[in-house]
């Protein structure tokens, strides 16, 4: 089986990786010619660790092709994957433009039985709307089936977690669909689950936002730990040896970020509402990952009072370390709020770049962490790149005016930090 993969972004870039690593013959497909012709040469259009490498390897060895013919790509293919984006609508609901997109295009292009497969994060129900779309886009009444297999994969990790991952779930009522995709994924040994589509489309949403719901539960309670002296560290570790529990997604911070957690529990919410369901613990899962990085700004305060005039030196922009990925990003949040408080912010990462210069004119964008923190009166640690835990605090205190420190990742060791001089706060770990 040739595979199509539609949507050369970060699901789909990886699917056709381990598409191809498996040993299949994988196409990817996008509308984006300077994206496709990237990909051509074997580089990517984003940051993941070790997947620009695979996919140079695969376009090496010509086991994986990229274009932006879509009729022909449709046509030569038997097993589609629609990897398009699904983007928040300003209403909080998924915006499935692209989705529909794809399925009316296969539905043209079809000149035989086609397996499409829904890999992107898609709404309850959207297995039914892909078929219907697809129907009425067909130039003659093809066989064909459509499957949900969503993804499960961590920025940051994505290649380990796609070539290694924890479970595989299909949603089809088609025989012949599941038999395609085991026979697809037959390499792979982890837990199947096949189910209905609904089901499948669900699990995604529910995994998501329950893992959501642990990192605001441990920031809730980082705050309290802060009013009763204790530190949430040793809390998350003597909790997360419970394996009821377990130890992931425990550590308190600035909040959840990125392409996932937020615009899905989102969505679990607005088609909660539609059902007429009241999801009240995810309502509140959402408001406390919304203010959570002021929690960390009243600490600064209390210490520099009025931030305006203050220079401060923000580390990290992308919402987590080993991406580039800045979508709702706490620290964009952080730097809102700093210059709209008048302080002169002074910004690094090793990755990640603002996403419109022009509305962060007042931003000093730095290429070292040594140059951010030359002059300032205050650092924020917005992102945990291990490179931050790398450095040389002791003599990097020496570019400070003061040696304010303020952790939104409690990373550092506070005992050490203040050992060498440093003012040290973080977020439920200073005792």
């Amino acid at each position: 089986m040739n595979i199509l993969i539609i949507g050369t972004g970060y699901v789909g870039a990886t699917t056709a990786m381990v598409f191809a690593e498996s040993g299949w013959q994988v196409t990817g497909l996008d509308i984006d010619a300077g994206k496709i012709e990237r990909l051509r040469q074997g580089r990517l259009h984003f940051h993941e660790p070790g997947l620009e490498d695979l996919i140079a390897k695969h376009v090496r060895s010509g086991r994986l092709l990229f274009t932006t013919d879509s009729e022909t790509a449709i046509a030569d293919h038997d097993v589609i994957f629609i990897c398009v984006g699904t983007p928040s609508r300003p209403d909080g609901n998924a915006d499935l433009r692209y989705i529909r997109q794809a399925a009316e295009d296969i539905g043209r292009a079809m000149n035989g039985y086609k397996l499409v497969v829904t890999k992107s994060t898609v709404p309850v129900g959207t297995q039914e709307q892909v078929k219907a779309w697809i129907e009425s886009a067909q130039r003659q009444p093809y066989r064909f089936d459509v499957a949900s297999n969503p993804e499960f994969l961590r920025e940051g990790k994505a290649v380990e977690d796609a070539l290694r991952p924890d479970r595989i779930v299909i949603g089809t009522d088609s025989a012949r669909a599941t038999r395609q995709l085991r026979t697809l994924y037959g390499s792979f040994r982890c837990p199947w689950i096949v189910t209905k589509p609904r089901t499948a489309e669900l699990i995604k949403y529910a995994s998501n936002a329950f893992l959501a719901t642990k990192i605001s539960y441990m920031n809730e309670l980082a705050k309290l730990c802060d009013e009763l002296e204790v530190n949430v560290k040793e809390v998350a570790d003597g909790m997360g040896l419970d394996p009821r529990i377990g130890p992931s997604f425990l550590q308190a911070g600035l909040g959840y970020g990125g392409s996932c957690f937020p615009k899905d529990v989102s969505e679990l919410v607005m088609t909660s509402r539609k059902h007429e369901v009241n999801l009240r613990i995810l309502d509140q899962v959402m408001e406390v990952n919304q203010g959570q990085f002021a929690y960390l700004l009243d600490k600064a305060r209390a210490r520099l009072g009025s931030l305006a005039g203050k220079e401060i030196a923000v580390l990290g922009l992308a919402f987590k370390p080993d991406t580039d990925d800045i979508r709702e990003a706490p620290a964009l949040r952080m730097i809102d709020r700093l210059l709209l408080e008048q302080a002169s912010v002074r910004l690094y990462d090793p990755v990640a770049a603002l996403p419109d210069r022009s509305s962060y004119r007042d931003v000093t964008v730095c290429s070292t962490p040594e140059e951010a923190l030359l002059g300032a009166e205050a650092v924020m640690l917005c992102t945990e790149w291990t490179e931050f835990a790398e450095l040389d605090w002791a003599q990097a205190k020496a570019f400070l005016e003061q040696p304010n420190f303020f952790d939104g990742r409690n990373m550092l060791d506070a005992g050490r930090m203040r050992g060498m001089g440093y003012f040290y706060q973080s977020i439920g770990n200073d005792h």
